[in-house]
């Protein structure tokens, strides 16, 4: 993962995000086609750049921020993050469905860029209960799907999991880099970048496909305030005990994208309490309960 970032915290106090479902998050290249107005602006930095967008039954002010350019601000509207976002928002389980809130005003307050691609936005978004008739207002981290993998490889009896070091000991994770919803190609990407582990797509398990249809196949490690979706696969494989050894400590990563990863192997039997990493947590619950349950032994 070419970057890594401490998560924000927000005080919210009403989740943006609608439940998931696989109608809505499978579909990670949408483009929805909106009416949208002239950009106004004064100048380049200017704070007075509005933007207007039709949703159904009712037009939204898009605002930017002081210190937002107009480039910024027109590149994160027109970004598959933030357009993600509003289809999310008018989703059959959504905020905006059945027209119980509305959308007021959104406020972009910050872009960063993966190079030449956006890779987050910020921004605020006033919705409003349409009953009560009070704001309900939140702050939105928009990162967009991710994948993280858990690899076991068996040796001489023991079962080894592979973490790897950046900045703490994580499962291998990325962030998909474009809009196809390749999430088993960037599955396999990510562990040959962070671990040089080579893998056939073919061998890898969804974990997160067998969790119930309602949730969409997806989870969600902070869902207050950012709309990042994790898909947890799973990879097994037996190998020579030659291989542990080789593994353990190699260091790895894009060096020109200021990757320095230090491969670590961990008995799968001390996996859980060995990091901090809620990936682990996740990826180890589905697994147990996925072995649990037989469904590995049908999926593979």
């Amino acid at each position: 993962m070419a970057l890594r970032v401490t998560q924000l915290h927000s005080s919210i106090s009403f989740p943006l995000f609608p439940l998931p479902s696989k109608k809505l998050f499978f579909n990670t290249h949408f483009r929805r086609r909106f009416c949208f107005s002239t950009f106004s602006m004064s100048s380049e930095s200017s704070s007075s750049l509005t933007h207007t967008i039709s949703l159904p039954g009712q037009p939204v002010e898009i605002v930017a921020a002081p210190g937002i350019t107009s480039t910024e601000f027109r590149n994160a509207i027109e970004s598959s993050l933030f357009q993600q976002w509003l289809k999310n928002l008018q989703a059959e389980n959504g905020a905006l469905n059945n027209r119980a809130m509305s959308l007021d005003k959104v406020i972009i307050q910050g872009v960063d860029y993966f190079g030449n691609r956006i890779g987050f936005v910020k921004f605020k978004a006033d919705i409003v209960d349409n009953e009560l008739g009070k704001k309900v207002p939140g702050i939105v981290f928009a990162r967009g799907p991710a994948v993280t993998i858990l690899i076991l490889l068996e040796s001489e009896g023991e079962t080894y999991a592979i973490l790897t070091e950046q900045f703490v000991l994580e499962l291998p994770a990325g962030m998909l880099d474009d809009d196809k919803g390749d999430f088993v190609g960037t599955a396999v990407r990510e562990v040959e970048e962070e671990t040089g582990i080579q893998l056939n797509k073919e061998d890898m398990v969804e974990l997160t496909a067998f969790l119930d249809p309602s949730t969409g196949g997806k989870v969600f490690p902070s869902p207050g305030g950012c709309d990042e979706e994790l898909s947890v696969f799973l990879y097994r494989k037996q190998v020579d005990k030659e291989i542990i050894q080789q593994l353990q400590g190699k260091k790895t990563g894009l060096q020109e994208h200021g990757e320095l990863i230090k491969v670590h192997v961990v008995p799968y039997a001390q996996l859980w309490r060995s990091t901090a990493d809620a990936k682990v947590l996740m990826a180890v619950a589905l697994y147990e309960m996925a072995k649990r349950d037989g469904l590995l032994s049908k999926s593979q």
